[in-house]
């Protein structure tokens, strides 16, 4: 048991690194033993940003301000565990925020990061953790000295105009910052005006977005920002056997390949129909069920038509896309039981399906079982508006207008990447033509299914019924509207 004594000896040892974050780095843990056994320490690329804000936090007459853009797979949520945990022990009644591009993102990688650290801590009893903060285990300090996890949101950014420290010291951080609301950068610039104040403000991330706050610390704030671009192939840590296969799938100068390995902001691709910030906003957004609770509801069934491939079921009303399943190996008939079991359940207006290859065999059986509202869609057939050149192209295209006027979509990592991926080209006579799945398929390594489930929701207009399963409808409630305005 450790004497008071013993106490105070650590914590006189820890504030010696007060200015030095590196310092603190390598004496706060048990560097090349147990968990840490074969490790020695920071990578260089952390080891630098560790010596810029112990130059930096120095001068509190300017805010330390650190932006690294990076590719995946380095150490970002590591390195801000070691931040946190240097800010508060270094520094009486410190007071931080940490948040994230999304509340998954920060409750289950950049939080639970910061608990593994913890653990290793040698100055762990001086402070307590929990799943939403980390504070001072003195007492009367756990509100005046503490770090709070707090999710961002359009609806409250008064949480990050709190952030007052006077005299004291303030640490920031914006995890995955490049998909943080532009808004919520400009109440935290609210948060570091206190004069003589120890301001540490950094931001990780991968680049997705050629716009932004993030972009912009890059590009117009390069004065203020001391900013950073690493590639992910200079990481000791990171998985050099996927990146490599990631280069052969998408080359070097792939935007897919600049925001995840190189760490560089991606180029306007011409041929990209939907943007990583499209995608990125969609998936940030939240409505409650009042917004389209007289819309109808929509499901979209891809079927899977090889082995590998997946049978993947959407749900959507009105702007908001509640969920998405996936399903292999499944034979029609079992296919057609869980979309029964499903639409029984959650009673749609309309259930949209790919008729090619396996399909069919899918939606005779449901009519069989007595499912009036199913529709058979054929990815290759004329388009409803003629400006397209097939019914696979427009309603993609639909799809993505959809985004642009406030759809929502869950927070789905491979969904990002299969829309992000899908691309269009041009027909002699100017018709746009999205790239075939096959080949979409070939360049992904895997078939993008979960996206075409979801643009099937688009594939006409809707009229809402009172009683969509087993009865009520018809063929008459599908209305194609051709006068819809696209937006190409």
């Amino acid at each position: 048991m450790q004497t008071e004594t013993t106490y105070e000896t650590l914590a006189a040892e820890l504030a010696k690194y007060a200015y030095d974050p590196l310092g603190f780095v390598y004496a706060a843990f048990p560097w090349g033993q147990g968990e840490l056994e074969g490790k020695r320490g920071p990578d260089k690329w952390q080891a630098d940003v560790l010596r810029d804000i112990g130059r930096g936090v120095k001068d509190i007459n300017t805010v330390t301000r650190e932006a690294v853009a990076s590719g995946n797979g380095i150490g970002k949520s590591c390195l801000v565990a070691w931040l946190i945990l240097w800010a508060l022990a270094t520094h009486a009644d410190t007071r931080g925020v940490v948040t994230a591009n999304t509340e998954t993102q920060l409750r289950s990688k950049t939080w639970p990061e910061l608990a593994k650290w913890y653990r290793l801590f040698i100055g762990k009893p001086f402070f307590k953790y929990t799943a939403t903060a980390i504070f001072s285990s003195q007492n009367g300090h756990d509100k005046t000295w503490r770090v709070d996890a707090i999710p961002w949101s359009k609806e409250n950014p008064e949480a990050f105009a709190g952030l007052h420290n006077q005299g004291k010291r303030i640490l920031l951080v914006f995890d995955e910052a490049s998909a943080i609301w532009d808004g919520i950068w400009e109440v935290a610039e609210g948060a570091v005006t206190d004069s003589d104040t120890e301001i540490i403000w950094c931001a990780f991330g991968n680049p997705t977005r050629n716009t932004g706050a993030f972009y912009e610390c890059f590009e117009k704030y390069q004065d203020i920002w001391k900013c950073r671009q690493i590639d992910s192939r200079t990481v000791a840590i990171s998985n050099k056997d996927t990146i490599d296969s990631w280069l052969k799938k998408y080359g070097e100068d792939s935007d897919f390949f600049k925001v995840h390995v190189r760490g560089v902001f991606p180029s306007a691709s011409s041929n990209q129909l939907i943007s990583l910030e499209m995608i990125n906003d969609a998936m940030q957004r939240k409505y409650t069920q009042d917004v389209v609770k007289y819309a109808p509801k929509i499901m979209g069934v891809d079927v899977a038509r090889f082995g590998d491939d997946r049978s993947c079921l959407s749900y959507r009303q009105g702007l908001i896309t509640s969920k998405f399943e996936e399903f292999t190996k499944l034979d029609t008939m079992m296919l057609a039981d869980v979309v029964f079991q499903r639409a029984t359940k959650w009673r749609p207006d309309a259930i949209f399906i790919d008729g090619g290859a396996m399909g069919a065999g899918v939606i005779d059986r449901l009519r069989q079982l007595g499912l009036r509202n199913v529709v058979e869609i054929n990815f290759g057939s004329a388009a409803i508006n003629d400006r397209y050149y097939n019914r696979r192209t427009e309603m993609y295209f639909r799809a993505r207008d959809h985004l642009l006027a406030g759809g929502a979509l869950p927070d789905d990592p491979q969904l990002k990447m299969e829309l992000a991926l899908s691309e269009y080209t041009f027909t002699e006579n100017g018709k746009p033509k999205m790239v075939k799945k096959e080949i979409l398929k070939k360049d992904m390594g895997v078939s993008p299914d979960k996206a075409d489930s979801w643009v099937l929701t688009f594939a006409q207009d809707v009229v809402p019924q009172n009683d969509p399963v087993l009865g009520t409808g018809s063929a008459k409630r599908y209305k194609a509207n051709t006068e819809y305005d696209f937006g190409f």
